[in-house]
């Protein structure tokens, strides 16, 4: 039995809505990693599901999960952020992908950016990894890149910092102090590409300020 085939696709009753998103956050598993710039990924998924007014859970794929409707009758969110390290992020999100018959152009992936400046979110469908090893896993286990990105700015490393190293660090004092908005920022991106479209997402947050 393959990785993939334990976990069964929901019964007929248990199909998700048509209007069904599923959001990954992207990060590393436990205390020490949870206020890395590697995380923001979580963090943006720990702002929507306080948002919904809900919380992450145990569930049968490798991942923490937490579901909620935009508003009723709207757009439904499945949050899930894997146990597994950044590096092997595939097999959680392709089973998450299986669990809940999820196609891979409903799955949104909210990840840390290098080449964005800090405090900047940027959107996209497609495309390659750009060296960011999360995204190379998940586009493997897929099969496809055919997937959407919130891309949260984290900024190159200053000096000669190995990014490695950098993206391991927590954020630093002046960053602390703007993150909230930042994580906000992504959230609403998030409910954007939901309820209105990338290309209508995409008009709103890439516009100058």
């Amino acid at each position: 039995m393959g990785f993939l085939d334990r976990f069964r696709r929901p019964r007929k009753d248990e199909t998700v809505a048509e209007n069904t998103w599923l959001v990954v956050g992207l990060g590393n598993p436990g205390a020490q990693y949870a206020g890395n710039r590697h995380n923001v990924g979580q963090m943006v998924a720990d702002e929507l599901a306080g948002r919904l007014g809900t919380s992450f859970k145990t569930h049968k794929t490798p991942s923490r999960v937490a579901e909620g409707f935009l508003r009723p009758g709207g757009p439904k969110l499945i949050l899930a952020k894997p146990n597994s390290y950044m590096n092997t992020s595939g097999g959680p999100v392709s089973a998450l992908l299986k669990f809940y018959s999820v196609p891979v152009d409903r799955l949104i992936v909210v990840h840390d950016e290098l080449d964005i400046p800090f405090d900047t979110v940027r959107l996209k469908r497609g495309g390659g990894h750009g060296g960011h090893n999360g995204l190379r896993d998940i586009q493997k286990a897929a099969g496809s890149p055919d997937f959407t990105r919130v891309r949260v700015g984290i900024g190159r490393p200053p000096g000669r910092q190995d990014a490695a190293d950098f993206v391991l660090k927590d954020f630093a004092g002046a960053e602390r102090q703007a993150l909230p908005s930042l994580l906000s920022d992504a959230a609403d991106a998030v409910e954007a590409i939901a309820s209105d479209g990338l290309v209508a997402a995409q008009q709103r947050f890439h516009s100058p300020a």
